[in-house]
């Protein structure tokens, strides 16, 4: 994580709730958020994020709960006292008004002098890579600059914490994904405490310091992107953060097994798990031909059947068929020179996951 500047401060959410009769957009959720540290919300559409976000700016009122930022409670104020930056989802930045003078707004509102805003508005552009812009209206911009733009107005008066509701949905694709890459960057500059909202896990993975899953206003999982990747806590997190699949295992003499054979864990302990389920991730698994076993060293060995075989470009998708019945998906990376094992459907083969990889989720909640 970047090195939080001074004005940095943490921010404490306490049994935070939203109701609406009887759904509970935002239900019971408690969360640490460090002092300049990139936090995202993540989650699919209705999940509950956004409406947290919401509370956090004060356009939301709460059901229940304590919102923080130091040590200072922020439930009852309201929105333009809570010294809070915001990004919204369209920029709702101001036709009628310049660059500068769409950065130099909240400046101006807060009464700082002609010389100062001038100052702030240079210093902002620069920060944001768009030096000269100031006088572009802003109809000649690109949804790249024009989300440039946003950021430096809400980053200009430096806030206490920097809020952003899904900054990055209104881009295409590839600049979507360079975007992510200048954000990352940019906070890492400031040092600024940032909570940012999106369905995207790529973006999520990308730019975050950490990550918090929600599901149906559930607070699901809080982590690192690695280990939020790699150790996800349910079936839920597994699937919504990458692509998994799922086998089914039940408990034996000496932890767990599939079809009778005892699994190689790379978290033994887990074997407590209710209902557990051993996720497959395609790029983890590899291919063997039967009775080979020399690669199959501390790998847990599934045998299987090819059904098809995928040509997808820089990849190849493999679908076994293992001995319950259940289906694993392979990717292969598709490489000039690659010795590995790419066999035709119909062919018998062992499918092979590493211990380190073996890991173990909870099909409930």
């Amino acid at each position: 994580m970047s090195t939080p500047s001074r004005h940095a401060l943490p921010v404490s959410i306490r049994a935070l709730s939203k109701h609406y009769g009887t759904v509970k957009a935002v239900d019971d959720a408690s969360l640490n958020i460090e002092a300049g540290e990139l936090m995202t919300l993540l989650g699919p559409s209705g999940s509950g994020k956004t409406t947290l976000l919401m509370m956090i700016a004060g356009f939301s009122r709460p059901t229940q709960g304590s919102i923080r930022i130091g040590a200072e409670e922020i439930v009852h104020l309201p929105p333009h006292k809570r010294d809070i930056g915001m990004v919204f989802q369209n920029y709702a930045l101001f036709p009628h008004m310049n660059v500068a003078g769409n950065i130099a707004y909240p400046l101006r509102i807060r009464g700082l002098g002609a010389a100062e805003r001038e100052a702030r508005v240079k210093r902002a552009l620069d920060l944001v890579q768009l030096v000269g812009y100031g006088e572009r209206r802003i109809d000649q911009l690109s949804g790249g600059q024009r989300q440039r733009i946003a950021l430096a107005r809400a980053i200009v008066f430096e806030p206490r914490i920097l809020l952003m509701d899904e900054p990055l949905s209104a881009l295409d694709k590839q600049l979507r994904e360079t975007m992510q890459i200048e954000i990352r960057k940019l906070h890492d500059r400031l040092g600024m405490t940032t909570i940012s909202v999106t369905h995207d896990q790529r973006e999520a993975l990308t730019m975050s310091n950490r990550i918090a899953v929600f599901s149906q206003g559930r607070l699901m999982q809080v982590a690192t992107p690695d280990r939020l990747y790699a150790r996800p806590e349910s079936r839920f997190v597994a699937q919504f953060i990458g692509e998994s699949h799922f086998l089914a295992v039940t408990p034996c003499a000496r932890g767990l097994c599939y079809q009778g054979t005892d699994l190689k864990l790379a978290e033994p302990d887990k074997v407590a798990v209710v209902s557990p389920l051993l996720m497959l991730r395609p790029e983890r698994l590899t291919l063997a031909p039967i009775g080979e076993r020399a690669t199959a060293n501390d790998c847990n060995v599934f045998a299987g059947q090819v059904v098809e075989r995928i040509f997808q470009g820089d990849s190849l998708l493999v679908t076994v068929r293992l001995g319950g019945g259940e289906m694993a998906h392979l990717r292969l990376q598709n490489r000039a020179g690659n010795a590995g094992f790419s066999p035709e459907a119909g062919t018998h083969v062992n499918v092979l996951l590493h211990r380190a990889d073996a890991h173990i989720v909870s099909a409930e909640a």
